[in-house]
């Protein structure tokens, strides 16, 4: 007998909640339908779809709601996608108690996204994890492999 996924739910996860479990027990509890996907991720069509420790992996499929005056999708979809994937990297190495917020990112668009892309996943992994800091890295890219943009970011750790 297979087992077939949770639905997706979006919602808030209260601190209290949060803050009792690991970060790679909150990301796999996404996954799994147990916690809700966080609302931004229904509004950009956009999902965790793996989570290990040092490495988080969501998908989304771009379409024309995406789309900026330029007739492509937005860079800031893009960057949302890649600072998702980069800061639950972080998130899956946190312990019980411990949170982090971005310092900083940065961007490259490498070639442009269209709806004709179909899915594109952004992989994020962890470069540096300290008892204050970390830094990430991750790319965007299509079913192919074909990377349409890459990022870094460095993390608080708390």
């Amino acid at each position: 007998m297979t087992t077939q996924p949770s639905p997706i739910y979006y919602g808030i996860i209260e601190p209290k909640t949060l803050m009792s479990m690991s970060g790679m027990e909150a990301l796999q509890a996404i996954i799994a339908g147990t916690l809700p996907a966080p609302p931004i991720a229904r509004t950009l069509n956009y999902g965790l779809v793996e989570a290990e420790p040092g490495r988080a992996v969501f998908a989304g499929v771009p379409s024309t709601d995406h789309y900026n005056p330029l007739s492509c999708v937005h860079g800031g979809y893009i960057a949302t996608l890649l600072d998702s994937a980069m800061g639950c990297a972080v998130h899956t190495k946190l312990a019980a108690g411990q949170g982090y917020t971005t310092l900083e990112f940065k961007v490259n668009f490498v070639r442009p996204v269209l709806e004709t892309t179909g899915e594109v996943r952004a992989i994020g992994t962890i470069v540096h994890f300290g008892k204050r800091s970390a830094t990430a890295e991750a790319k965007l890219v299509d079913a192919a492999g074909k990377v349409y943009a890459h990022a870094t970011t460095t993390c608080l750790i708390f």
